[in-house]
């Protein structure tokens, strides 16, 4: 029997829907030239592919054609599928994705390159490297300015929870502009389909195949006598029927993936390239311009397990021996350093992998960069302890941005280990400091201050130079994130003026940015801002913006936080500066909720707390603000919230990480009318702010002790507002609240009152900013005081399930926030699809929303999303 395909048009089964969405979602691109996201997710050989090339097929002619793809190597090239799409692109797109560019370079010059109603393809990102992510997240924030569809497909079993890709995907769902879309192994009925004109038992093979279509067409080509029991026997079943020569070609080919070129394949094995006709004959194999590849990585994966290990170690060395030298272009270093290790060459490996991990950092490939410094340091023993030294420290430094911090400890400690024993203070010195900045992240501060003060000792006795200005920076940031002011500034004015001798403006910028926030000086912040933005320094000016929103945050200076924060968060998303755009995302989520503006705050805390692997301050942040959201407005969930902040900022024992959950959970604790848990929470944090003159924390923490009835004295120190509160200045209090545009606070200061019209004041301000649980509070004790008329409030039944959705729509809701459709959702509940659109309507009307993006987003805001 011969080969079996699904790709012709006949044979492309149930796949209406999908082609259907695929072509409005272009349609829509046409008409209002706004690009959209289109993610098709499914197992391995589910058809993906055979649906997006019939999809291009049908539209080729009315929209431009781009297609990428991703490359299954352990380590891919930084931007690799981009390539492509630079080669069929041309013009400047060519030549920046050619080039030592950041992602958000690409995404600008792709914006350039499209000038009419596009399809882009990028398939496999599952196999996607860091830089390529960045270029497809960056894409889809900026989709709505471009006439493009990108369809981008991946395979979701094969996503674990800290899959870089997991992240982009939970980050882009809550965009209007993308649609998710599963595809389903094939029907019974497809299957039977399919089978019954070759005389196969069609409950058998489906029962085997599972309606995959890859396994199937593998199997129906093994042909009827017996079905394969795997996809790994149905394609050995295939290839048994070539003479050796051809399945010699089969494994020259698996081993470099993704593709042959028929160049580097006649260098592996002259004579096999002569059985190339059979091998696409077969189905095995596919063509492209100068090239051959697997119809399906399964296929390729399946032919590479096979090859004994010497055939399968002397390809790799044929293969290194190769691309060192290709016809046409420059080596692929990423490419190289696979072969090179696959060959066991540990020269090789050591000459090409550290080389693929400085350029895949240089362009924002830092997961792949750890891993090429990985591979190089396996063969380490080989190198001078002083080179191999320094790829530690290269490694580490990756490592801190992709937020691995044990093991980039882990190799700055055994960097710290040579240098000693090699006598160099100055690198000593260096990777001390260093390791202070890792250890910072976490929350080991005793230990990172530690070893910040001794790189200072230990530079200090040598020559000044660079090393010694980042140690007093350092010193610097962790006298400021504990509030000791005047030491920050003290080491920070030493860094600077090194900084200043040595020309170095990275440092000057840096350090004016820690000294800025110390002095709550907004103008200098500002111009630390636009100096880095003038420098091209782009991580430092994303700090800067971070510092200065935090300072205003923090001080209340919130008409100036509103001027400069989403700027700020514009910077960093359009530029990819993941660790900045995240402390700006929680920093707004605190000025929205100060604000009153709740409902964007849950959604900016929302977006921070879905990356799971975020720092740890806008991590606790972002906790702290969908909590007390949540706690105001009477709905479930804050504990644990609060919970998991505390367990996070408690250890660091740092005034900025603790305060800010010392007053929720204080908060919280009034709510409940637990004033012994107000004064727990309060306890350890008062005194600290007392001590570091932190007068907004200090005033804060104390009011929430004065408004339990706890503590009538008011702190040394306490701002304005807080103080005059303290002192039974109410009405003062609010009205100054009002001034800085802090409505509940002003709320709350008129709650203190025991007389009917400020409390009135408090209760319409509440109900106004949708405040369930301190309006119950300020309500009762109207009522204490004799006032008739008033509202009981909401039932029990109806704080706990906020938005008043039924048992059965909760359930529905659920499998919305999964992505699942319609019919989908009916297969799964036994219902039919016309229950489940009523359901579908329902919710979003309860919800107050238009689209299933925004109703998963206001699932997870709520706390509904895991009911």
């Amino acid at each position: 029997m011969g080969p079996v395909a699904l790709n012709t048009a006949a044979d492309l089964l149930e796949r209406t829907e999908e082609l259907a969405l695929l072509a409005e979602c272009l349609d829509s691109v046409r008409r209002e030239s706004r690009g959209r996201v289109v993610l098709v997710s499914g197992e391995a050989g589910v058809g993906k592919t055979a649906l997006l090339r019939r999809f291009c097929d049908e539209h080729g002619s009315s929209a431009r054609i781009l297609w990428g793809g991703c490359d299954p190597l352990f380590v891919p090239r930084p931007l690799g599928p981009l390539l492509a799409i630079g080669e069929a692109a041309g013009g400047e797109l060519e030549t920046v994705v050619g080039s030592d560019v950041m992602p958000h370079e690409v995404v600008a010059a792709f914006a350039r390159a499209v000038d009419g109603p596009t399809i882009f393809v990028l398939e496999d990102v599952h196999w996607a490297d860091e830089a390529t992510l960045d270029v497809l997240r960056l894409l889809a924030r900026r989709v709505e300015t471009i006439p493009v569809l990108v369809v981008a497909t991946y395979r979701d079993d094969e996503l674990d929870r800290t899959h870089p890709l997991r992240l982009v995907v939970g980050e882009l769902a809550t965009s209007e502009r993308v649609t998710r879309r599963k595809l389903s192994p094939l029907s019974p009925a497809a299957v039977a389909q399919l089978a019954d004109p070759h005389g196969f038992d069609t409950d058998e093979l489906f029962r085997k195949t599972g309606g995959n279509p890859f396994f199937v067409v593998e199997a129906l080509a093994s042909g009827p006598d017996e079905i394969p029991a795997t996809v790994r026997d149905a394609v050995f079943a295939r290839a048994a029927r070539l003479d050796p020569v051809a399945t010699r070609l089969l494994e020259a080919v698996a081993v470099v993936p993704p593709r042959g070129e028929l160049w580097l394949l006649e260098a592996l094995d002259e004579d096999a390239l002569d059985r190339l006709e059979e091998c696409l004959g077969s189905g095995m194999l596919e063509s492209a311009p100068g090239s051959v590849a697997f119809r399906h990585e399964l296929a390729r994966l399946a032919i590479e397990e096979s090859i004994s290990l010497k055939r399968k170690v002397d390809l790799h060395g044929r293969a290194l021996a190769a691309l060192s030298d290709p016809p046409r272009g420059t080596p692929d270093l990423a490419r190289l350093a696979h072969h090179a290790e696959a060959a066991g060459d540990a020269e090789a490996v050591l000459r090409f992998a550290p080389a693929a991990a400085d350029e895949a950092a240089s362009l924002g490939a830092h997961r792949e960069a750890v891993v090429q410094y990985a591979r190089a340091l396996r063969f380490g023993d080989r190198l001078p302890a002083a080179e191999r030294a320094d790829l530690l420290e290269r490694r580490a430094r990756e490592c801190y941005v992709t937020d691995e911090y044990d093991h980039g400890m882990a190799a700055l400690e055994e960097a710290l280990e040579i240098y000693r024993a090699l006598g160099d203070k100055r690198r000593e010195g260096d990777v001390l400091r260093q390791l202070s900045i890792l250890l910072w992240c976490p929350g080991r501060i005793e230990e990172g201050e530690r070893a910040a003060e001794s790189a200072v000792a230990l530079l200090e006795d040598g020559t000044p130079g660079r090393e010694l200005a980042l140690a007093y920076g350092a010193l610097a940031m962790y006298c400021k994130d504990s509030r000791r002011t005047e030491e920050a500034i003290a080491w920070g004015r030493r860094a600077l003026e090194l900084a200043e001798q040595l020309d170095d403006e990275q440092i000057a910028v840096h350090t004016l940015a820690t000294i800025g926030l110390c002095q709550v000086d907004y103008e200098l912040l500002v111009q630390t801002v636009e100096r880095a933005q003038r420098a091209g320094l782009v991580a430092q000016a994303g700090r800067a913006f971070a510092l200065f929103a935090e300072c205003a945050v923090e001080n209340r200076g919130h008409a100036i936080a509103s001027k400069y924060v989403g700027p700020g968060v514009e910077y960093c998303s359009e530029r990819g500066i993941e660790l900045y755009r995240l402390y700006l995302l929680a920093h707004r989520a605190r000025l929205e909720l100060d604000e009153g503006r709740w409902s964007d705050a849950a959604d900016s805390a929302s977006s921070v707390l879905r990356v799971p692997r975020t720092s740890i301050s806008p991590r606790i942040f972002s906790l702290v603000v969908l909590a007390l959201v949540r706690a105001r407005r009477g709905d479930p969930g804050h504990r644990a919230l609060l919970e998991e902040a505390w367990a996070l900022a408690e250890p660091t024992g740092e005034l900025p990480r603790l305060a800010p959950v010392a007053a929720a959970r204080a908060e919280a604790a009034w709510l409940a009318g637990d004033a012994a848990a107000v004064v727990e929470a309060t306890e350890s944090a008062l005194s600290l702010a007392i001590e570091r003159g932190s007068a907004w924390w200090s005033g804060e923490l104390a009011a929430w002790r004065r408004r339990a009835g706890v503590d009538e004295q008011v702190p040394a120190i306490a701002a304005e507002p807080y103080a005059l509160e303290l002192a039974g200045d109410w009405c003062r209090s609010a009205e100054l609240w009002f001034e800085l545009g802090c409505p509940y606070e002003a709320a709350l200061a008129l709650a203190s009152a025991d007389e009917e019209q400020s409390l009135r004041r408090s209760l319409e301000e509440l109900q106004r900013l949708d405040a369930a649980a301190p309006a119950a509070i300020v309500t009762r004790r109207l009522r204490d005081l004799g006032v008739r008329g008033l509202p009981r409030g909401p039932r029990p039944a109806t704080r706990s399930n906020p938005a008043n959705l039924t048992p059965r729509e909760l359930e529905v809701l659920g499998f919305v926030a999964e992505g699942l459709r319609n019919g989908e959702i009916a297969e799964r509940l036994v219902l039919s699809r016309r229950t489940v659109d009523h359901h579908v309507a329902g919710i979003l009307c309860k919800l107050g929303v238009r689209t299933r993006a925004q109703a998963s987003a206001e699932a997870v805001r709520l706390g509904l999303s895991g009911r």
